[in-house]
């Protein structure tokens, strides 16, 4: 049931002869440890400051925007309004990491008008939650401004200290960089260009990706986003390393001079600051995802979260390939029904198929979606995976071929819905056609928005791979149910530089996943790659690969390995048979950024509860407190964990299993080894 309050509190007009720069405009989150300042200067020029836990952490910072052949919007201002609410209410989410969302904010809307003969007006509107600030522009409709042809967001967030911090470069085309951690001033992201493991990088400034994550002196973190992405250009952050200034460069086009282009009336993106007195608050923050619209889609009962496998790992692993002239094909009738044989059997609900359609190899001329290569009979697949209760889940892989795949998109959908497939893991490795276009500009953003509006129309669910970046708009559109955009598990199979090191996902839990859920694509259970590649592995324990189907969270969570190592470890498999992909709350029990953390879900419908932990390159030892079980009940506690001798390189398989019974009273104490972790099912 949906609760909403609204209470207008105040509303302030001031006439043209007021002297804005004396009075104070300012809202505070609701339990006061948060507050936002705004006004113009002596030049008209808008600026903010933001207080948390009465300390400064953003001061004086101005806002605005430059045009292409029109002067830019940045000063000669005067604040014609203001308005003052809070709002309050509580939704559903319909999937995710809790049922029930709070939604609490006090609003601050400020209305500019330029005393210039153009006298164009913007708003500002800040919403204030206990866990951090969005702010948006608005731009009215208005007599002297009908379109904008943005050439640059001129949005600042001016530090008071030199942060921790932890970030990939701000490139316009991947996101798929390892986290450096350095101090804010010691931020060098152009040095990340040209990355032997990376199919292509655009890195013009010394930018990081959003979200980046900063811890203060006194514990404070900080993690700085965007919400709401529609009809505009992704935003990186550049980097001030002197004066600890960050201030927004969106992602353009080698087509045009403006990076964005807005008809009048349109307000921009949510731009964020995620703010906490710990690492676990920041996991637990719901800021991005409420700052979205509430759900668009009527009904979205025909996605059900779900484990899968598929025909992918194989291919990274070079057991077989993608396309058929190979001679190894791996989509065949007979190997996809191998895998929906082995889901059935263990509670996976699908079965993913790389590699099934034509266009592989380059003399085939471009991928066409709905033609499946002669070996692999679509119709039968899909027969025998309904026969046995699983789903097929559809791959669309266009190679940056965007504008090919937009003309094929309606019938490869309508085709997905004629088979009652609802699942398409969507993947735009390579330079993007129409050439000049980047993977993180206006165009891909509304490609994939419109993508997601127009799977819901066939009750298609999107799981997106070379993305872009998730901003929270899962809750209006519930179909856009998880993606990659980060360095994922494959990195581990073929590339040069080692893989994935033991930090990487402790930073993982505290970057990108404070964005939104992650195709990680985890449960790699034969560690080393010995018979196939010999140079590469994963840089986990066992344990740790367990644990992350609890931490790094995602609706659809995929059995990566390849079905006999699988086989081979019944007990490991255990877990997997049993844990939870649909969650009625999260509790994150402790952690700090890169180095451990510890995340507990409750399953919905069961009631049931998962905890997993995971470390770096370090290991440590950790308590977990059980005070969050229900007070009345009685759990059986099966816990995997690093045995004595584990260790992420020099013995990651090694894992004991063991089961005790535990209340909410109890407190148990397990030992990581280097990259390793644990996962605990806990059974009523």
């Amino acid at each position: 049931m949906k609760h909403t309050v609204v209470i207008l509190i105040a509303a302030m007009v001031l006439s043209s002869c007021s002297k804005p720069k004396q009075k104070r405009y300012q809202a505070s989150s609701p339990d006061g440890n948060i507050e936002v300042d705004f006004n113009v200067n002596n030049q008209g020029e808008p600026f903010y400051l933001v207080a948390f836990n009465n300390k400064a952490i953003v001061d004086t910072s101005y806002l605005g925007f430059d045009f292409v052949n029109v002067k830019s919007i940045k000063d000669n201002f005067k604040i014609i309004n203001s308005t003052a609410s809070t709002f309050n209410e509580t939704w559903r989410m319909p999937w995710g990491e809790q049922e029930d969302v709070v939604n609490h904010y006090n609003e601050l809307r400020v209305e500019l008008e330029e005393t210039s003969e153009l006298n164009r007006k913007v708003n500002l509107v800040f919403k204030v939650y206990n866990d951090g600030i969005g702010f948006r522009y608005e731009f009215p409709e208005q007599p002297n401004f009908k379109e904008a042809l943005i050439a640059e967001e001129q949005t600042e967030f001016n530090l008071t200290e030199d942060y921790k911090t932890f970030w990939i470069p701000g490139d316009w085309e991947i996101y798929e960089h390892l986290y450096s951690t350095t101090k804010l001033s010691e931020i060098d992201a152009i040095s990340k260009r040209n990355h032997p493991n990376l199919a292509q990088t655009h890195i013009p400034n010394n930018a990081v990706n959003t979200p980046v994550t900063m811890v203060g002196e006194d514990g404070t973190h900080l993690s700085f986003h965007e919400a709401a992405l529609v009809d505009y250009s992704g935003m990186t952050l550049e980097v001030d390393t002197e004066n600890l200034n960050l201030k927004s460069v969106l992602v353009g086009s080698e087509n045009t001079k403006h990076k964005v282009k807005r008809k009048v009336p349109f307000h921009t993106p949510w731009r964020t600051l995620q703010i906490a007195e710990n690492a676990p608050e920041l996991i637990e923050s719901k800021l991005i995802i409420n700052l979205n619209e509430p759900n668009k889609l009527e009904d979205i009962s025909w996605f059900t979260p779900m484990k899968y496998t598929g025909v992918w790992w194989e291919m990274h692993l070079g057991k077989s390939t993608w396309d058929l002239a190979s001679g190894k094909h791996g989509a065949t009738t007979e190997n996809v029904k191998k895998y929906i044989d082995f889901s059935a059997k263990n509670n996976i609900g699908g079965v993913l198929v790389e590699g099934w359609n034509t266009g592989w190899s380059e003399e085939e001329g471009g991928f066409d979606f709905v033609t499946p290569y002669p070996d692999y009979n679509l119709d039968e697949v899909t027969r025998y995976a309904n026969e046995k209760g699983v789903e097929i889940i559809m791959h669309h892989e266009t190679y940056g071929g965007v504008d090919t795949y937009i003309k094929q998109q309606d019938s490869a959908y309508a085709l997905m819905k004629s088979l009652g497939i609802h699942t398409v893991k969507s993947g735009y490795v390579f330079t993007l056609s129409p050439k000049g276009e980047y993977h993180h500009g206006q165009f891909m953003v509304n490609h994939h928005n419109n993508s997601a509006i127009n799977g819901a129309k066939y009750q298609v669910a999107i799981n997106a791979h070379e993305p872009i970046k998730a901003t929270g708009l899962r809750r209006t559109y519930p179909n856009i149910i998880s993606r990659e955009g980060l360095r994922g598990q494959e990195f581990n199979a073929w590339a040069e530089d080692g893989g994935n090191p033991p930090e990487h996902l402790p930073i993982v839990a505290f970057t990108r996943m404070l964005a939104g859920p992650i195709d990680y694509t985890p449960g790699i259970f034969n560690i080393k790659f010995d018979k196939y590649k010999p140079n590469n592995q994963v840089n986990t324990t066992l344990a740790q690969q367990l644990a992350l189907y609890v931490v790094i969270y995602s609706p659809v969570q995929m059995a990566a390995d390849l079905l006999e190592h699988y086989e081979a470890n019944p007990k490991a498999l255990q877990f997997i048979k049993d844990v939870g992909v649909d969650w009625q709350q999260t509790k994150v029990l402790n952690g700090e950024v890169g180095d451990f953390v510890t995340i507990a879900r409750q399953e919905r419908d069961t009631g049931n509860w998962f905890v997993g932990g995971i470390t770096d390159e370090n290991a440590r030892t950790i308590t977990v407190d059980f005070s969050f079980l229900n007070d009345t009940e009685t759990y059986q506690a099966t816990i995997y964990k690093d045995g004595e001798n584990a260790h992420w390189n020099d013995n990651p398989l090694d894992l004991d299993v063991e089961t005790v019974n535990v209340t909410k009273d109890s407190k148990l104490t397990l030992n990581l080894a280097k990259g390793g972790g644990f996962a605990i099912s806990l059974m009523k």
